[in-house]
């Protein structure tokens, strides 16, 4: 049988390569198989239908993050999201990895330099790269307190936090702290103050998602950096 590459089945389907290259990861196109990092295609192979395509979301860039994320596609905004995401709030929160090496992380599982590094900077770099893909997930449902303890669970679990007795790893804290020198919500407030915030997000958050989708998909991902 011969085979065709993916761009010989765009042109011959007037199709974006990109969209065969998701009809092949998805499995909507029988008997292909990759090679490496090539697919291969039938020469008989039939199109897809369109038609029986289901979008995840009425949200562009949504969808966009979606397909490229379930396909694990290299270069799109999915993967230099995840990238610059993570690396910019690791950074805040003092992390030692630089931005290339998050990238190392994210694309090889592999550090390069590990002078310094700390061990718990690497958990929560892997761990932020699972966040992320909870929250493209779970987009289209309510922002509720139990989706946001799972997230600081996925976050912290397997860093030397979660072998704290008093460090309560996907809950609320049970201990004072402060940010920066100012003072924080006392322990015993936090759930209260939390379920006022989920009353606001579900106010706010349609509005803000509504601003975000209207931005060209090329300015989010500078708009995360954060000066060194």
């Amino acid at each position: 049988m011969k085979y065709l590459s993916v761009s010989e089945v765009a042109k011959k389907w007037n199709l974006s390569e990109r969209s065969v290259r998701n009809y092949c990861a998805k499995g909507r196109i029988k008997g292909t198989f990759l090679t490496g990092k090539t697919w291969n295609i039938p020469e008989d192979a039939i199109k897809p239908n369109r038609l029986d395509e289901r979008k995840f979301s009425d949200n562009e860039l949504l969808n966009v993050l979606k397909e490229e994320k379930d396909m694990r596609l290299k270069g799109g905004i999915y993967h230099k999201t995840q990238i610059a995401l993570t690396y910019n709030s690791n950074h805040i929160e003092g992390s030692t990895l630089t931005e290339e090496q998050t990238r190392l992380i994210f694309e090889t599982n592999t550090i390069g330099e590990t002078k310094g590094v700390k061990v718990d900077d690497i958990v929560e770099t892997n761990n932020h790269f699972k966040c992320f893909d909870l929250v493209i997930d779970n987009a289209k449902k309510p922002l509720t307190e139990k989706f946001i303890k799972e997230l600081h669970f996925t976050l912290k679990v397997g860093t030397s936090d979660s072998l704290k007795s008093w460090f309560n790893v996907g809950d609320y804290k049970s201990r004072p702290n402060e940010v920066g020198g100012n003072e924080t919500c006392q322990p015993e407030n936090v759930a209260k103050e939390m379920k006022q915030l989920d009353k606001c997000s579900q106010n706010c958050l349609p509005i803000l998602h509504k601003q975000i989708n209207q931005l060209p998909c090329e300015i989010l991902v500078p708009m995360g950096k954060h000066p060194t």
